[in-house]
């Protein structure tokens, strides 16, 4: 065990599965003595756990290197001792050598199943210089990583099922990702309660197809993603449980079923349809027709009526016609969203798609995407203004801009602001819904929690 102490400064970028990547990076770290910092320039250690989806994030990242690169060089300069810098995740299994060429600051890049080897490839740049590790290896780097070393928090990430078999054309995951893998259902059930002994409340299952989860379950069997659903349900002090993000292909009868007989999971599901057109679907290889895509989330509100959906669309894929944009509006239009993410199409070099003819022009994509935004965005507006007047249970999970302010998480993922006593942190209150916005609500607290001390809950109705 190492004594000396040494700081980490790591930056995440993308999806909730980076997020618990990179506290995992932590967990890894910490027995070797790094704590983080939350400035790059007092880091010995900077990562940044990058996400390789769109030309964007790609371009964040390098103009983050360009930064990182000028406080490197004067932290050695101003004789504070020796800095590295690691690229982390997505756009390091992609472009590994691309990196080093162009931030050759960079000394260790690492893709996103490796980062349990982090010790030992820390070494190694400190015995023989720059690093590159792009290894899918065999053993299962959940079986090497250590246990949790601090709490997430009352809401938590956890990751079952990694990679994807699906290879949608315009999608680098089964590259950067690889294939689909189910964590053991006894692995999960251990780490979720773990989780809940350390004040967790909610937790959200993650996975890039978290419904194609499939894991080994203690009797030998395989559990599916409802299963291993119930199972949590049945875990004390284990209030929510949610999931993300789906694929149509993987919503299965049980599954469907689950929304209506497990009270714990929470009535909001994150469902990417990605177009209303059945030629664009199938040029997306997405598995899933339009009308197939209707009939699950019919099927959804049948057995669970308040269920909110949110849901991922491209426009100005390869070959998208009006007519085919039409079809996504109109789709949008009949399903409603509570809330959605919408790109316009970015290709990604090695996917079918960025070699594919038809390519739309830059104005015409940014035309598109600003008409579905406003229909998407009133909707959520909508939505929104529809809870007004109604009394929900929160989750208070983090403070609020305002003095004796808390934020919370509606059952619909909804982030609500009141004024509550920081005794409340953590704790699931109802609130009534007084003001609403396109991304947020507001209330007032009308009780506490029955744990709650008679000081706070004075506190409470005095605010």
């Amino acid at each position: 065990m190492i004594t000396a102490r040494k700081s980490i400064f790591i930056k995440t970028y993308g999806c909730q599965m980076n997020v618990y990547d990179s506290a995992r990076m932590a967990d890894v770290l910490e027995p070797h003595g790094y704590r983080q910092v939350d400035t790059p320039a007092d880091a010995d250690l900077i990562i940044l756990n990058t996400c390789h989806i769109r030309d964007k994030a790609v371009e964040k990242v390098y103009s983050e290197l360009g930064r990182l690169k000028k406080i490197k060089q004067a932290r050695e300069a101003d004789g504070r001792g020796s800095m590295l810098i690691a690229v982390a995740g997505c756009v390091a299994q992609a472009e590994g050598e691309e990196i080093q060429r162009r931030a050759p600051a960079v000394d260790l890049v690492f893709g996103p199943q490796t980062y349990h080897r982090l010790p030992d490839m820390l070494a190694e740049v400190r015995r023989r210089g720059k690093v590159i590790d792009q290894d899918f290896p065999v053993e299962d780097k959940f079986d090497c990583l250590p246990e949790e070393s601090a709490s997430q928090g009352p809401t938590a990430f956890l990751t079952i099922q990694e990679g994807c078999d699906k290879f949608c054309s315009f999608c680098v995951v089964p590259y950067t990702r690889g294939a689909e893998f189910s964590r053991p259902v006894a692995a999960i059930l251990a780490e979720a309660r773990r989780m809940v002994i350390r004040g967790t409340r909610e937790i959200t299952l993650l996975g890039q197809n978290v419904n194609a989860y499939c894991g080994v379950a203690p009797d030998g069997g395989n559990w599916r993603l409802g299963r291993l659903i119930r199972a949590l349900a049945e875990l004390e002090g284990l209030d929510r449980i949610r999931y993300t993000t789906s694929h149509p292909q993987d919503m299965d009868d049980d599954l469907i079923a689950v929304h209506g007989d497990v009270p714990t999971l929470m009535p909001y599901l994150h469902l990417p349809v990605q177009s209303g057109s059945d030629r664009i679907l199938e040029a997306m290889n997405r598995k899933h027709t339009v009308d197939s895509y209707r009939r699950i989330v019919d099927r959804l509100r049948e057995v669970r009526p308040d269920l909110a959906l949110s849901s991922d669309f491209i426009v100005g894929f390869p070959g998208e016609t009006d007519a085919d944009f039409v079809g996504t509006l109109k789709l949008v239009t009949e399903v409603t969203y509570a809330q959605a993410y919408s790109f316009k199409y970015s290709a990604r070099p090695g996917t079918l798609a960025s070699v594919a003819g038809k390519q739309l022009p830059e104005a015409v994509k940014a035309e598109r995407l600003e008409a579905l935004q406003q229909l998407l965005g009133a909707q959520q507006m909508a939505f929104n203004r529809a809870r007004l007047g109604q009394t929900m249970p929160v989750l208070l999970d983090r403070p609020g801009r305002k003095a004796g302010q808390l934020v919370g998480r509606s059952p619909w993922l909804q982030a609500v602001h009141v004024m509550a006593p920081s005794q409340l942190f953590g704790s699931i209150c109802d609130a009534t819904i007084q003001d609403a916005t396109t991304n947020s609500l507001a209330g007032v607290l009308i009780s506490s929690p029955p744990e709650m001390s008679a000081s706070a809950a004075e506190q409470t109705r005095a605010t």
